[in-house]
């Protein structure tokens, strides 16, 4: 009996808990939020969901910095039997991930308040039942929006890292399921926020569908499921060429529907709308550091072997992402649909670095999705805290319409300064960090013969300083009207948000300013 178990006990695989260990410590203190969400006093659940929540980022990003420093010069290795990889790369954008995460969990954190935050008392309430009524009546408050961040993190950071197509499409689940409750939990304008969540779902199955397709299609040329085999074998591997490229090119459908890559775009200017400020950032901002994680290994790999056969693909989509993303932004009326638009051009312009291989480009990414994530975090942060009051002086929901920001650098200065800081950034306006940022990327797309694209980039980028200063003009150049919102200053959870948006502000400028250390750091990286 003892010798039919012994080849398991001596092949039982290696598990790097040293290399897992930030991710263990995401995912564990999600399931133990799961089980706090049991308790039955609404405060404990709060206190200690929140706490874990802050606390357990807070130590995972501290694990990601000294797992880089441990790895220095090694070049990484393959971890949990190849399917996921640990290295620099993979380090540094799962450290941007944490910072972006965290950043935006302290805004998650000061909306979720009960009786006036930004979610659902009971998000499985019926809008307007007497249940959700009571809930609000009785200021009660449910937690799973810290859990439900906590495994969207976590999922990231798998993303980021794997190794394995098969782990790809897991963490690539684990990461999307939280984020489609979570866009269905607004507190106002509940049916808005929960058709927001359903849209999500039903395209995120479908491009799911896709990747699953091509990871099939990927797998039946090969005959394994590791990216970097998949890369040897595909460069020896005689016929059935075109089953190789329609994998790549079904792939490519998944991961462009998750950065909002024309034509997979619909999506978002509906979710960013409908959910809840915070979500909509944490999702604007995380989603594109994991999934251009991602897509640099595979530029690297797998789709660098085949940039000649997709380069006509990338090209369509690069140009119609970033024509389509800045001429509808024009036309918005809604500052978080205008945001929408804005975030699918951002995603033309990184695109515009990854068009083949090249040395630089890595560091161009990672420095383009940090300063973008920290921007967009501190914008809808600012969003989530700026609404609408009635005749009587009582504070509503959020005013994300245009008109409704008039004057408001009049009445709040630091704050509406925080949001021209942001919108400069994203405008590519020099002393900001979305100057440097557009900079590197244009410069890499010249480097790859992408004249053409970084020519449309450059004028597109002039096109949607229009709709940036717009807003700008608005909250300095306009005088307060009866419709112009308001921005609370008593509550102490909006004084966590408004300190969050400074901090946001200030490192925007800071990356623009002295971006050199990180530049080296992220070009050491490469």
């Amino acid at each position: 009996m003892f010798s039919s178990i012994l080849p398991f006990i001596v092949n039982s695989p290696v598990v790097e808990w040293d290399a897992l260990a930030p991710i263990i410590v995401i995912m564990g203190a999600a399931v133990l939020g799961t089980l706090v969400e049991a308790l039955p006093s609404a405060k404990v659940r709060y206190g200690i969901n929140a706490t874990l929540m802050i606390l357990s980022l807070i130590v995972a990003l501290a694990l990601v910095v000294w797992r880089f420093r441990t790895l220095g010069e090694t070049g990484g290795r393959q971890i949990a039997m190849g399917t996921m990889v640990e290295d620099q790369l993979s380090l540094v954008f799962q450290g941007i991930l944490l910072a972006v995460a965290l950043l935006a969990a302290l805004v998650v954190l000061g909306r979720a308040t009960p009786g006036d935050g930004s979610f659902a008392p009971q998000p499985a309430d019926m809008p307007g039942s007497p249940q959700e009524d009571y809930a609000v009546k009785t200021r009660y408050q449910r937690t799973e929006m810290f859990i439900l961040m906590l495994f969207s993190t976590g999922g990231m950071m798998s993303f980021i890292a794997a190794g394995n197509l098969l782990m790809l499409f897991v963490a690539l689940e684990v990461m999307s399921l939280p984020l489609y409750v979570m866009s269905a939990m607004g507190r106002r304008r509940r049916l808005l926020s929960q058709e927001a969540g359903f849209k999500y779902f039903l395209l995120g199955a479908y491009a799911s569908g896709f990747f699953l397709m091509g990871i099939a299609l990927i797998y039946g040329f090969t005959g394994t499921l590791g990216i970097y085999s998949i890369t040897q074998i595909a460069t020896v591997a005689p016929g059935l060429d075109w089953m190789l490229l329609v994998g790549v090119a079904m792939l490519l459908v998944g991961l462009f529907f998750k950065v909002s890559a024309v034509p997979f775009h619909a999506w978002a200017p509906d979710v960013y709308q409908g959910a809840p400020s915070p979500i909509a950032g944490f999702m604007a901002a995380g989603v594109k550091v994991a999934a251009f994680g991602i897509l640099v290994r595979l530029s690297m790999t797998l789709f660098g072997l085949l940039s000649w056969d997709l380069s006509v693909l990338l090209w369509v989509v690069i140009i119609a992402t970033i024509v389509v993303g800045t001429f509808l932004g024009i036309v918005q009326t809604d500052v978080k649909r205008m945001l929408a638009y804005s975030s699918i051009a951002h995603v033309g312009f990184i695109l515009v670095a990854l068009i083949g291989l090249s040395v630089g480009a890595a560091a161009a990414v990672e420095f383009y999705v940090l300063t973008y994530g920290v921007a967009t975090i501190g914008a809808f942060g600012l969003i989530s805290i700026v609404r609408d009051a009635d005749a009587d002086g009582t504070v509503r929901g959020e005013a994300s319409r245009l008109e409704a920001w008039d004057g408001l650098g009049k009445r709040h200065p630091a704050l509406a300064g925080a949001m021209a800081i942001f919108l400069l950034s994203f405008a590519g306006i020099p002393l900001t960090g979305g100057f440097i940022g557009k900079f590197l990327v244009f410069k890499e797309g010249l480097s790859l013969g992408g004249g053409a694209l970084v020519l449309v980039g450059l004028i597109a980028s002039i096109v949607t300083a229009f709709f940036y200063f717009r807003l700008i003009l608005r909250m300095y150049f306009t005088e307060p009207g009866e419709n112009t919102a308001t921005i609370t200053s008593t509550d102490p959870g909006d004084t966590l948000v408004k300190f969050v948006v400074i901090v946001c502000a200030v490192a925007t400028v800071a990356l623009g300013l002295v971006a050199q250390p990180v530049l080296g750091l992220f070009a050491a990286v490469a």
